[in-house]
């Protein structure tokens, strides 16, 4: 049993041989691009369809664009759902994955057919812009397709290989959302053959995942979806959009043993080398891929075309959306023995570009409001948690939400708040103070391969409600179409004036405007300070 320790590793070893013994009534699926063949789920009725191809990656360019998958000449057998793109997986710190990645996953109930077609959920999973993946280790379907929904996960490429930006014609930057944009194309194209319903379809994300159907909201322009919900992340992150590194190449190849101070030699290199040396080079270089903002060229299908600081929604009055956030954010784990005397200055370069006088003063006002006249230490560790977690989500997801507001969209706002047994970081990190943390909703929405199966009654309860909540948004446009015994509050959208917002917790309750003190603080300070924010152009509407 000890070769089973750890459960990322059974997940593998499981998965990546494929699945035999399949049953002679397993679903069989003519569509657009050939018949592809699932197989009938064990626990739940529904059909999984798993590790369909999309697209494919350029072996002479995989820092590029992705091409669509072609026709498939046979029967594609869709047993296997363990591909994973390059990166340092964050189970066992492992470099895993290889370029034959782009692959989704799309779970059919039962119910599902020509005369049914049942509204689509598409999954886009966070992790930095540099880690994550689609398969059911993380991201079992139970939970929500039982309530007559098709679920669909997608895998997209990260770190290097999605999100090298050099401005050419041969890499010009967000290769990993223009990943997402191909598996949305295949969804709209296909998803009739799965008994799904194209003019219901639903894109929702956690962290750079809700950053990336925003971007996709603001940028796209095809019509590729219906709804989105972004939890705990969208657009104006401060760690979303970044300055790419045009040397990051020329850097890896030298690493690597090729000197060079030529870009076209240092790529053709580095397709060349394995993705494992990549991938550790990136790391021990401490490069960062993150999406930017794209020169125009010439025959180049262009994304992110100026900084979503400078960009006003377009007219919103056909689209809903859920947007929220978890009540803690960011865990503030250090103890007095650490130096985190530059904190408040540290946050605050990662969103302003101030001069050096004027973020000394900036950042003594920051500090005093959050925590007076205190020493950072552990005695304030509560407020530094505030603090962080304002800055890198929550007040992002508060700026977001008002534009969309005021460009006509309706927007159910919530925050998760729950502390329970399947708190996905707090379990992973072993963390049992503060409240619920960035990403711990995962938990509740998606059943997690190594949780425990029999959760606990008050664990139940919450995924019922937060699968229903999700589900119903996606099947009629408002998650609490009528109250029930599970769901015994109408959840209102917001308005300009009044931001109610849903509290999911042991209850469920609504309030209004979460946080009301310090988000009112810090609309002060960026209306004061705009002009400073990265990215920001006086020359934008």
């Amino acid at each position: 049993m000890a070769l089973f320790k750890n459960p990322f590793s059974l997940y593998v070893i499981i998965f990546f041989h494929g699945v035999i013994g399949i049953s002679s009534i397993d679903p069989l699926v003519e569509t657009k691009v050939g018949l592809i063949r699932g197989q009938k789920a064990t626990d739940g009725a529904y059909s999984m369809f798993l590790g369909i191809p999309y697209a494919t990656v350029d072996s002479a360019n995989p820092f590029g664009t992705s091409s669509p998958y072609p026709k498939f000449s046979g029967v594609f057998e869709a047993y296997n759902d363990s591909a994973i793109c390059p990166q340092i997986e964050e189970f066992e710190n492992s470099i895993v994955g290889d370029l034959d990645c782009l692959h989704l996953n799309i779970y059919v109930p039962n119910s599902a057919s020509s005369t049914n077609r049942l509204p689509v959920l598409v999954w886009i999973y966070g992790g930095i812009f540099k880690i994550g993946f689609s398969g059911r280790y993380l991201y079992g379907p139970k939970y929500l397709v039982r309530h007559d929904i098709i679920l669909v996960t997608v895998n997209y490429r990260v770190g290097p290989y999605g999100f090298m930006c050099l401005d050419t014609p041969e890499v010009p930057g967000n290769q990993g959302l223009k990943d997402q944009l191909a598996a949305l194309r295949w969804i709209n194209d296909n998803i009739e053959a799965f008994a799904g319903d194209t003019n219901k379809i639903t894109t929702f994300g956690e962290s750079a995942g809700g950053a990336s159907v925003d971007l996709l909201l603001l940028y796209a322009q095809e019509k590729l979806f219906n709804k989105v919900i972004m939890q705990s992340g969208t657009s104006l992150c401060p760690w979303v959009i970044t300055e790419p590194d045009k040397e990051a190449p020329l850097k890896l190849a030298n690493y690597l043993g090729y000197p060079t101070n030529i870009t076209d030699e240092a790529l053709q290199f580095l397709a060349t080398i394995d993705t494992t040396l990549v991938i550790a080079a990136t790391d021990e270089l401490e490069l960062s891929f993150k999406p930017c903002v794209e020169k125009k060229i010439d025959g180049n299908e262009i994304l992110i075309t100026e900084h979503p600081n400078n960009v006003e929604p377009r007219n919103f009055n056909n689209i809903t959306l859920i947007i929220g956030f978890n009540n803690d954010e960011l865990h503030a784990s250090y103890d007095d023995t650490n130096d985190n005397s530059k904190i408040f200055y540290t946050y605050l370069t990662e969103t302003f570009n101030f001069e050096n006088e004027q973020l000394i003063q900036m950042e003594k006002y920051v500090r005093h409001f959050y925590i007076g006249d205190e020493e950072i230490n552990v005695n304030v560790k509560s407020k530094i948690t505030d603090y962080m977690s304002d800055l890198y989500f929550i007040y992002p997801s508060f700026r977001s939400l008002q534009k969309y507001l005021n460009n006509g969209a309706v927007i159910f706002h919530y925050m998760f708040s729950y502390n329970g047994g399947r708190n996905f970081v707090k379990d992973k990190d072993n963390i049992t103070t503060g409240n619920a943390l960035h990403a711990d909703e995962i938990g509740y929405l998606f059943d997690i391969s190594y949780m425990d199966d029999n959760p606990t009654a008050e664990d139940q309860l919450v995924i019922d409600r937060m699968t229903t909540l999700w589900a119903n948004f996606v099947k009629f446009d408002d998650p609490t179409p009528e109250t029930t015994d599970l769901l015994p509050v109408k959840w209102p959208a917001s308005t300009k004036d009044i931001l109610f917002y849903l509290n999911i917790d042991r209850d469920i309750d609504i309030k209004k405007r979460p946080f009301h003190e310090r988000m009112t603080f810090l609309d002060l300070f960026f209306d004061l300070n705009r002009q400073y924010l990265k990215g920001y152009s006086t020359n934008d509407a």
